[in-house]
């Protein structure tokens, strides 16, 4: 009877709060605060995009963000640069400040707060970053286009960055090499975006008058004006494995063409056979490759020099 006092019709406890407290609380107050819950981090495990595999996510990182299904995930700026140069070893070059929302941009999110999220999320100033460091020996000006800072997209920022690498490079005498992902163009800054593929072609000008080698590595994805000015400019493209490359998307192409396209269009290894590409490189060989580019073109500029 005592029991069913305590509850109500629906079987709920009515008994006060501090009544339903935990038996340990009750015999030791003040124990169970001593011992802090243990942290798990919510991203522990990644989930591969092509096989639905749970991987421990250190596991990843020391495989340079490749799946065991060979997958070649998107990374950012700094791990790119990190494994890219000597031991890690680099120097940051800063890129020059532009004008930000010079056409105040009417959007549903203002085009200056989602410039700060970008900042915020990736850690870098814009699409672009530069670095500066030796490759297996050999020096070289490498930029990194990150996808994770609103796709990767060519705006003002991202097109002085350009400018400033390849001008780096011919003032150090240097190769300049650059990892290319982006979705193209960015929308919020109008023509002043497409005026940035003009400004990076003659950029490369002045690197290859100066009998520098200028170097492409195609990353999942490189698209739009992108793809239409400086990454299919090199004088050797590498790509990584199945990473998409193209000027409009699949679907776009199909409703225009009114035809089903090939299986794999658009990526590395339907490109290379199709002689658009040189190279297929997985990511954890990229180093010694470029090493290996860089001191077979640079042979007769270091026997002059």
């Amino acid at each position: 009877m005592a029991m069913a006092d305590q509850r109500n019709d629906k079987g709920g406890d009515k008994r006060p709060p501090r009544e339903r407290t935990g038996w340990l609380s009750r015999i030791a107050p003040g124990v169970r605060g001593a011992f802090s819950k243990r942290e798990t981090p919510e991203n522990l495990w990644v989930k591969c995009p092509d096989t639905g595999e749970m991987i421990y996510r250190p596991d990843l990182e020391g495989a340079l963000w490749v799946t065991p299904s060979g997958h070649h995930m998107r990374i950012g700026t700094q791990l790119r640069l990190k494994f890219t140069f000597d031991d890690g070893k680099y120097e940051r070059i800063a890129s020059p400040s532009v004008t930000e929302d010079p056409l105040k941009f009417p959007d549903d999110k203002p085009y200056p707060d989602r410039l700060k999220a970008a900042r915020k999320a990736t850690g870098e100033p814009d699409s672009i970053s530069i670095g500066y460091g030796l490759i297996q020996g050999q020096p070289a000006v490498v930029c990194v286009q990150d996808f994770a800072f609103m796709g990767g997209s060519l705006g003002m920022a991202a097109g002085e960055a350009f400018v400033c690498a390849a001008q780096t490079a011919v003032k150090r005498g240097v190769p300049f090499i650059i990892f290319t992902a982006s979705g193209g163009a960015r929308m919020q800054e109008g023509i002043l975006s497409l005026m940035q593929m003009a400004r990076t072609t003659l950029a490369l000008n002045e690197v290859k008058a100066a009998g520098l080698p200028y170097i492409v590595v195609l990353s999942d994805p490189t698209t739009g004006g992108v793809l239409a000015s400086y990454a299919m400019l090199g004088d050797v493209h590498i790509a990584e494995p199945n990473a998409t490359i193209g000027f409009s998307g699949r679907r776009v192409i199909e409703q225009t063409i009114r035809e089903t396209l090939p299986p794999g269009f658009q990526k590395s290894e339907f490109l290379i056979e199709r002689g658009m590409i040189d190279k297929v490189v997985r990511r954890p060989d990229l180093p010694a490759v470029l090493g290996s580019i860089l001191k077979t073109l640079t042979a007769g500029r270091a026997k002059a020099a």
